[in-house]
């Protein structure tokens, strides 16, 4: 082993090289964008998700209201579908409701259906 005295400057110059060999050795690492797996969740985590009881969500599951994957005797429910189910419940708002009324109005008169024949 061998001991060398290093003022500051030196070491300072030292380590600096030392980062800069690294840097042009190691190939630069690009990160491709993957898209995100799809999440699954046990019944536990579901029913805590929509905030649900677990037996409310086997009543909702053997009704056909729940979106669910069955393998085995375990159920597994896709995060992303039990979001579309949640949006699905979305109540309109009254604006969206006139807006919706307006663009069928529209329609109508632009087909001739809304003159009385």
């Amino acid at each position: 082993m061998i001991i060398v005295q290093l003022d500051s400057e030196q070491l300072s110059n030292l380590i600096q090289s030392s980062v800069r060999k690294v840097f042009k050795e190691t190939p630069p690492q690009t990160v491709e964008p993957t898209d995100q797996p799809e999440q699954l969740l046990t019944i536990q985590e579901a029913a805590e998700f929509l905030s649900l009881t677990v037996p409310t969500m086997y009543s909702k599951v053997s009704k056909g209201e729940l979106p669910v994957m069955k393998r085995s005797k375990r159920l597994y429910f896709s995060r992303t579908e039990l979001l579309e189910y949640l949006k699905d419940g979305r109540k309109k708002s009254n604006a969206e409701i006139e807006q919706e009324a307006e663009e069928h109005l529209a329609s109508l008169k632009k087909k001739g259906l809304n003159n009385g024949k």
